[in-house]
Parts: C-alpha cells; sequence; structure tokens
C-alpha cells in the first residue's frame, strides 16, 4: 500500500486516539476511586450496559424509532424546505414577498411546536416527524433559494436560447446546476433532524433513544444512560459519513466544497 493510500486510514486512527485516551483515563479513575457516585459509570460497565442493551433489543428497538422519525422528517421537511426554497430563488418578486414571513417564523425554536403537534396528532411517530420536519426544512430552504438565486447567468441564457420554459428550466438546468450546494443544506439538515428527534424523545414522545435515555436517569441506570448517549453520537457520524458517500459519489469534486 502507498503512502498516499494509507494517508487517509492514518487520518481516521489519529481521530480516535482523543476517545481512547478519554476511555483510559476514566477507566483508570474509576479503578483508582477517583471517581465514584451514582451519576457517572466506568466505561467499562457503560460498555456493558450497552451489550446487554443490544442482547435485549432495547437498544434495537430504541434506535428504529428514532431513525424513522429522523428520516421521516428529512424528508418531508427537505421536500417542503427544496420546493420553497426553488420558487424563492427562482423569482426575486416572490422571495421578497416571502422574506419576512420567513425570517420571523424560522427562528421559532422546533421544540416550542410540541405542545401544538401534541394536540393534533397526540403521542407517536406523526407528532414527532411533524416537528422534525419544521426543523429540518430551513436549512435545505435556506441553501436552495442561495444556490439557485447565485446560478450562473450563462445557464439561464442557455434555456432561453433552448426556449425552455420554466418548469423545463428549473429540472433540467438550474437544480442540477444547484444541487451540490443544496446537497450541504440537506447534511445540515440530517444533523438537526436527529437533534430534535432525541429532543422531542426526552420532552415528549415515549420512544426512541431520548425516551430510553430518560427511562435509565429515572432507574438510577447512569451506565446505560450514558451508554445512549455515546450510542447517539456513533448513529450520528454514521449518517454524516452516509452523507459524506453519497455525495462524494453523486458530485465527485463538484460537491467536495462542502461541510466535512
Amino acid at each position: 500500500m502507498s503512502a498516499t493510500n494509507s494517508r487517509p486510514i492514518i487520518d481516521r486512527a489519529s481521530g480516535l486516539l482523543i476517545p481512547l485516551l478519554v476511555v483510559v483515563i476514566g477507566e483508570a479513575a474509576f479503578r483508582l476511586g477517583h471517581l465514584h457516585g451514582d451519576t457517572l459509570a466506568a466505561p467499562s460497565k457503560i460498555l456493558f450496559s450497552f451489550i446487554r442493551a443490544l442482547r435485549d433489543g432495547t437498544l434495537i428497538a430504541a434506535t428504529r424509532d428514532t431513525l424513522v422519525t429522523t428520516f421521516g422528517g428529512l424528508a418531508f421537511g427537505g421536500l417542503a424546505g427544496l420546493a420553497l426554497g426553488t420558487l424563492l430563488g427562482s423569482f426575486s418578486r416572490l422571495d421578497k414577498l416571502f422574506r419576512f414571513p420567513v425570517e420571523v417564523i424560522r427562528p421559532i425554536p422546533s421544540v416550542a411546536l410540541i405542545p401544538i403537534a401534541m394536540i393534533v396528532a397526540g403521542f407517536g411517530y406523526t407528532m414527532e416527524i411533524a416537528v422534525v420536519s419544521f426543523a429540518a426544512a430551513w436549512p435545505v430552504l435556506i441553501t436552495t433559494r442561495s444556490a439557485i438565486a447565485e446560478i450562473e447567468p450563462r445557464l439561464i441564457e442557455v434555456a432561453r436560447v433552448l426556449r425552455l420554459g420554466v418548469i423545463a428550466t428549473t429540472f433540467k438546468i438550474v437544480l442540477p446546476a444547484s444541487l451540490p450546494r443544496i446537497f450541504v443544506g440537506i447534511r445540515l439538515a440530517a444533523g438537526i433532524a436527529m437533534i430534535v428527534s432525541v429532543t422531542v424523545e426526552i420532552a415528549a414522545n415515549p420512544i426512541g433513544l431520548g425516551h430510553a435515555i430518560m427511562m435509565a436517569q429515572q432507574s438510577l441506570q447512569p451506565a446505560l444512560m450514558l451508554a445512549m448517549l455515546v450510542w447517539i453520537g456513533v448513529v450520528g457520524v454514521a449518517i454524516n459519513s452516509l452523507l459524506i458517500f453519497l455525495q462524494a459519489r453523486l458530485f465527485g469534486r463538484a460537491g467536495a466544497g462542502g461541510l466535512r
């Protein structure tokens, strides 16, 4: 294996250095008696709790519920943001008309919608997906509007020369040229969707990883609570890595300017 090919492997391995160091120091602190109490747990106990939750199905069921609401909210919110962002980016007058309402609604915390969503949909997937959709729509909307508004004018001239209509221009020229930047918004929305899903589960919805954390906390199981917390981070990294892979495969160097 050449030095060039081995470089990414070395970079990934070096990224694990600090987490491994934290685990070793934490385990040593518990073993030596420097850390104790009912609110923390040794890394070894966290690992055992993780394995136990994996074996009894608790972890799998909670992960499934959180992923359903995360990707469901990302799908609905992303499509809404893409549609509205395309309209606002394509028509400047429409953008001016909607700019104030968008800027008023956008800062509203998504969790503030939980009471309304509970009244309308009750507990379960529908309520959580609705709240997540609201949160996930904004990054896609903003990046889509910006990408389309700043598209190369010569591409629009090509559409005029070819006598393409508005719809044909949008789907054949505007969106394909804007997709690399739009995909960055989708990646941002995916992270937000995951965060909001867990938050809704902690605050109100009795499903998913957030609810599992609350149950572990209320039953005084810090090892299980921390195991779930670490697992949420692992799932988030996996989702982001998947999107980075798709971005590279779909857009190549055109998508390389996105967030890492």
